[in-house]
């Protein structure tokens, strides 16, 4: 909890939401009727009103970027390393919008929510969205702002590839596209990745079918399994040993099947904590919209064509541990952009973090990340 507020924080920030009366069409091809977005705003938005700054977030992100909702919170947002008055995304010289995408569960239209002129929460009826879902759902939140565009669509991992599909469905809408830590299509290792995720949270005897809301209890079990075997994914090797190795949590084997290492400690511990922040509905949706996401698909699997249509300058950002999105992806997409003839820089950190890396204020990564930012904020 923080006695005072650093200078270079946004402070205490307050949550808001928006309800949307016009039905959206899902490319599940369901229809949501009306829904609600929550989402927050950090920094004030210039007289010309082109200073906005669009922030998509991850797997399990949320609106909550950064700052405090009080002095009692023991930490701030998600990426508060990264946002704030002085910081890679400077709120004295942008206006920020960070927002909790539709399916999720800290304020917007989900499976944890009420169904419309309903008691009952939507449970797994919540239709399945994908990421062009997201993206046009941000679009029509940036109209109700009454913006015309983005000056910058910045996201990390899933966030990147709602970046990059506002470069392909709304290329007049975002001048700069800030893609980190992503990939153009999920491979067939992360697809089952999250498949043993998804099974583990089906198979809970608590899961009840997704229906586990009415019945009054959590499939913690599996969502615990699910978020333990993802947070592997997120680590490197070298992570994972520098911060454990094989030290013992009791000094001892104990030669049974309880923990014996602080690694197993440390995976519990962060399994059990996610039961209690994230939804299981949730996960499963956040999950498929990663499978599903393939701009290409639609160019004929030619993703310098999909890319031909996006006229944002971009920025693309890898990690050399990043084993989950590793930099050959990120490549991948800096080639794309090449060969459609697009402005494109490209920076590998060299970090030891894994696939959290780019949640950590490693210096040379906010040296370049702020660079650029100050060169996008020069031009407005």
């Amino acid at each position: 909890m923080p006695e005072t507020l650093s200078p270079d924080s946004v402070g205490i920030v307050i949550p808001q939401s928006l309800h949307f009366a016009d039905p959206l069409l899902l490319e599940c091809g369901k229809t949501l009727a009306q829904y609600d977005i929550a989402y927050e705003t950090y920094g004030k938005l210039n007289a010309a009103r082109n200073n906005a700054v669009l922030i998509c977030h991850a797997l399990s992100g949320d609106q909550h970027a950064a700052g405090y909702y009080s002095m009692d919170d023991k930490k701030p947002g998600w990426w508060d390393s990264a946002i704030g008055p002085g910081k890679a995304i400077d709120t004295s010289r942008f206006f920020v919008v960070s927002l909790n995408n539709l399916g999720g569960c800290k304020g917007s239209s989900g499976p944890n929510t009420k169904k419309p002129d309903s008691d009952k929460y939507w449970g797994p009826d919540f239709p399945i969205v994908t990421v062009r879902d997201w993206v046009n759902s941000q679009h029509r939140l940036m109209q109700r702002l009454e913006l015309d565009s983005w000056c910058a669509v910045i996201g990390g991992s899933l966030g990147g590839m709602q970046v990059m599909q506002w470069a392909i469905e709304y290329p007049e809408q975002i001048k700069h596209a800030l893609v980190i830590a992503a990939a153009p299509k999920l491979s067939a290792q992360n697809i089952a990745f999250n498949e043993v995720a998804r099974q583990a949270i089906q198979s809970d005897p608590d899961f009840h079918d997704g229906h586990y809301l009415e019945q009054h209890s959590i499939p913690r079990r599996g969502l615990m399994l699910a978020r333990m075997l993802g947070h592997i994914t997120y680590l490197s090797d070298n992570a994972m040993r520098e911060k454990f190795g094989r030290e013992l949590r009791e000094g001892k084997l104990s030669f049974g099947f309880d923990v014996d290492f602080q690694v197993e400690s440390y995976l519990r511990y962060q399994g059990r904590s996610f039961v209690e922040r994230f939804d299981a509905n949730t996960y499963l949706l956040m999950t498929k919209a990663l499978d599903y996401f393939d701009p290409a698909r639609e160019y004929n699997d030619n993703l310098v064509t999909a890319l031909e249509r996006a006229s944002a300058r971009f920025f693309v950002v890898s990690f050399t541990s990043d084993w989950r999105f590793s930099p050959e992806r990120s490549r991948e997409i800096v080639k794309a952009l090449l060969a459609a003839r697009k402005q494109v820089s490209y920076v590998e950190i060299e970090a030891e973090h894994g696939h959290d890396a780019f949640l950590v204020p490693i210096p040379h990564y906010m040296n370049v990340f702020s660079s650029y930012m100050k060169s996008v904020a020069d031009t407005l």
